[in-house]
């Protein structure tokens, strides 16, 4: 690992943000003074980063031509979707594939670079404890330019943004640092849609992104997280969200899963009557690890928290779910829920779950449970007596047990966009996919 911090801390971006100059010195004294996560570090110990140490990633994209970039950006395509376009191509703000709102709109979207420190301070990092996540030093360090994105006070934007990351192949390793901040005003409502999609070409990149989400009093964010990366990639994100009172956030995650892919999520209630939904789903196969760290931290009363996540693990493939609600002394009133499911489809494939809660308030409602398990035998047998193969029946009972966090997705069209995705996925060795359409 110490040739990774080396050549870590000896990478510079291409261009850096001039105005956040003391931001990126202290990150990289944090980096320095942090300790990289290994085995014996107990948030990371059923993970490892050992695919990261391999080869030197620390490396700055090569120049794409627009009109190759221009073919990627299809992939990202949501029929029927009617929004706002921002386009990120290997970490990079591209204005020119980008569809921006106006100023009538009450969204505000900005590159870091177009802002001055006096804007950007009071918010990087304000929404989560950063000192807890050594990669974010890492990021803040790296990141080349970042993206701005403001709802105005008590504006309902009209269409949801769509924040397209696109990742191309590259002749050798590199690193890419996406840094996103999204502030909804009080009274706002916005939905944002981060899409981390490549092409099927074998990808060679380390994604290293933070997202911050300052959702003032009385404001709504919906978030739909995405990440569709070609397998070989390696991704490691943090998405943390900082809740005023009474402001709410309703987020889906997808992963379809990567060599390897960490994404930490960190909900931290600020104000009175806030509330927060959080619905994932998880499919690695293969050889892929897919880690998902959550952690609601309720340090006010009267807020309420539902997190629901479920997997699927095909082949070797190995998947970790780690879910934290910690209800702070002062957090009276507190309702928190916690739900992990795991279907394993393979007898080589791996899960590890854990779910906590820590209490030290008394008057609370919590609950959590977490499940890992094959495929029902006795429903298997049901459809193959009825005239359905065991290998069509394999793929129903699947996409079933997926299927109802699908249908709870409250932007239709990224559901109907799934849909086809997912069918093909599950479908992959047989020709079934109709059977889930």
């Amino acid at each position: 690992m110490s040739e990774f911090v080396t050549q870590a801390t000896a990478f510079k971006p291409r261009s850096a943000v001039t105005q956040l100059q003391t931001f990126r010195e202290q990150a990289l004294n944090q980096w320095l003074d942090s300790h990289l996560p290994n085995r014996k570090t107990e948030a990371w110990r059923y993970l490892s980063l050992r695919a990261l140490t391999g080869d030197n990633y620390f490396r700055t994209p090569a120049e794409t031509p627009l009109e190759d970039k221009r073919a990627l950006l299809t992939l990202s395509n949501i029929p029927g979707l009617d929004c706002y376009t921002v386009v990120m191509f290997n970490g990079s703000f591209e204005p020119a594939l980008s569809s921006l709102p106006d100023s009538a709109s009450g969204l505000q979207v900005s590159a870091f670079s177009d802002l001055s420190a006096d804007v950007l301070s009071p918010y990087l990092n304000s929404a989560f404890n950063h000192q807890a996540h050594p990669f974010s030093h890492l990021n803040a360090c790296h990141f080349a330019d970042g993206l701005f994105v403001k709802a105005a006070k008590n504006a309902v934007i009209d269409k949801p943004l769509h924040l397209v990351n696109l990742v191309s192949k590259q002749p050798e390793k590199f690193n890419v640092s996406p840094r996103v901040l999204v502030i909804a005003q009080s009274g706002s409502q916005v939905s944002v849609i981060e899409h981390y999609i490549s092409d099927e070409a074998e990808q060679s990149c380390f994604v290293n992104g933070i997202s911050e989400y300052c959702v003032e009093e009385g404001a709504q964010a919906n978030l739909y997280r995405l990440d569709m990366l070609q397998e070989s990639a390696i991704q490691i994100s943090g998405v943390h969200a900082a809740l005023a009172k009474n402001a709410s956030l309703n987020s889906f995650f997808l992963s379809l899963g990567s060599r390897l892919q960490r994404c930490d999520i960190s909900v931290n209630f600020r104000g009175a009557g806030a509330q927060a939904n959080l619905q994932g789903v998880y499919l690695p196969r293969n050889d892929q690890q897919v880690d998902y760290h959550t952690c609601i931290e309720h340090c006010v009363p009267h807020c309420t928290s539902n997190e629901v996540f479920r997997g699927i693990v095909s082949d070797n493939a190995k998947a970790v779910f780690n879910g934290r609600i910690h209800i702070h002394r002062d957090a009276q009133k507190t309702l928190a829920q916690l739900s992990n499911k795991n279907l394993l489809t393979s007898n080589k494939a791996e899960v590890d779950t854990k779910p906590e809660l820590e209490i030290y308030a008394d008057d609370v409602q919590c609950a959590h449970g977490a499940t890992v398990a094959q495929l029902d035998e006795t429903a298997l047998h049901y459809l193959t007596t009825r005239g359905v193969s065991r290998e069509e029946a394999t793929v129903m009972l699947s996409f079933g047990f997926i299927n109802e966090l699908i249908e709870k997705i409250q932007l239709a069209e990224i559901g109907s966009y799934l849909r086809p995705v997912l069918a093909k996925r599950f479908a992959s060795k047989h020709d079934l996919a109709r059977h889930l359409l």
